[in-house]
């Protein structure tokens, strides 16, 4: 990520903070779901103008901030190597467990392809269980088929 992106997400981090906002409210606010709001105010996503003008009004951004929010962002922030952050790693683990049965199933029902991380959508939410709250995550990716050419 750009150090001009990964300056503005520390900023709108630090702003939403000051001003007492959950990113469930910011979402709210710009017309957006909290993953894909959250992911753009992180530098991962291109906002729309109307949707970089909202954040921007929101956050008291000027408009170089605003104009910085819709550039098409270079992807994947994490460092090189396995993550260290204990959430971010459980996420790295789950792959590493269950990647290649995930691999299998989607071949078996689709064919041979990949599950979209363009064409996507997800949700998270708390999930109450009387031996501890769960973390309910879905995603919804558009199946893309391989072509021979």
């Amino acid at each position: 990520m750009n150090d001009d992106k990964a300056a503005l997400a520390r900023k709108i981090s630090r702003l939403r903070k000051k001003k007492g906002l959950s990113w469930a409210q910011v979402a709210e606010r710009i017309g957006r779901s909290p993953v894909w709001t959250v992911a753009a105010c992180l530098g991962q996503m291109a906002m729309d103008a109307e949707t970089a003008r909202r954040t921007a009004e929101l956050f008291g951004l000027d408009a170089e901030e605003q104009a910085l929010l819709g550039e098409i962002p270079y992807r994947g922030a994490l460092p090189p190597g396995p993550p260290t952050d204990p959430t971010v790693y459980r996420f790295y683990e789950l792959v590493q467990v269950y990647g290649a049965a995930w691999k299998e199933l989607i071949h078996e029902e689709f064919g041979d392809g990949i599950m979209s991380a363009i064409d996507f959508e997800m949700t998270m939410e708390r999930q109450p269980d009387p031996k501890g709250d769960r973390v309910r995550i879905v995603m919804s990716g558009k199946f893309l088929p391989y072509r021979q050419y």
